[in-house]
């Protein structure tokens, strides 16, 4: 079943209105009916199964049948820090690592970052990955679309590493601590009920330097592998979330 977000503003006590592309997609590529069922969510606290009961112009709107539970987020919040990569593997990491379950992204820029930073193009750059993250939530039936932060300095993100209850810097050169070693301890610690907050720090194509691996730990950060074999940039990011949310039981029993 086809879900859509749309913000909180747009919910009624009966009715839920849906504009803007999501309108066109259900009305020219769905072909969208009266009485069709869809999902509707806020992204915040409501979700509703309804039921469509006017398409408009640029306007669908839609009648709620029954409040749903939003049920379908880890109680681990991860947050996947990407250095800028080339081409559009930005997007594969956001739209792969939304379906897989992370909450936020912070893309930053380390010392081997090999994009040209444009701050006059990086609206529409942003824009582009918010869209996508967007996207990939509703295909995955998300509870909530992933926060995509414009992008950071590298001094900017170590700053915010003492927001997380765990940060985890992936190093392709750490041969002794592993993410799962590390990872386990931590989540057997957490309660069924308790929630808790990841940061995982992913690097370029070239990698991380070793003054970045020391400034990591120095703010707080883990150093830790992703095994024996050499990931893409754009992969790691996707093994790390994966790993965490299994360690925590979000993947099956613990």
């Amino acid at each position: 079943m086809q879900r859509y977000f749309v913000s909180p503003e747009n919910f009624g006590e009966g009715s839920v209105s849906i504009g803007g592309e999501d309108a066109r997609h259900i009305a020219r590529v769905m072909r969208g009916k009266a009485g069709d069922k869809l999902i509707v969510s806020d992204g915040v606290s409501r979700e509703a199964l309804a039921e469509i009961a006017l398409i408009g112009e640029g306007v669908v709107t839609v009648s709620i049948i029954e409040n749903m539970p939003m049920t379908q987020e880890p109680r681990v919040k991860i947050t996947v820090a990407q250095s800028l990569p080339k081409g559009d593997k930005m997007e594969i990491v956001i739209q792969k690592c939304t379906e897989i379950g992370a909450a936020a992204f912070l893309p930053f820029l380390s010392e081997r970052t090999i994009v040209q930073y444009d701050e006059r193009k990086e609206s529409k750059r942003l824009e582009r990955w918010r869209k996508i993250a967007k996207e990939a939530a509703e295909q995955a039936h998300r509870n909530i679309v992933p926060e995509v932060a414009a992008p950071l300095p590298w001094k900017q993100l170590l700053k915010a590493v003492n927001r997380y209850d765990a940060v985890y810097f992936c190093y392709e050169k750490e041969e002794g601590l592993q993410l799962r070693s590390a990872v386990a301890p931590w989540a057997a610690q957490l309660g069924t009920a308790d929630k808790a907050s990841v940061l995982v720090i992913v690097g370029p194509e070239g990698g991380f330097s070793e003054n970045e691996c020391r400034e990591a730990e120095e703010a707080g950060a883990v150093s830790v592998g992703l095994g024996k074999r050499i990931l893409r940039c754009e992969t790691a990011g996707m093994v790390a979330a994966a790993c965490i949310l299994y360690e925590t039981g979000e993947m099956g029993e613990a």
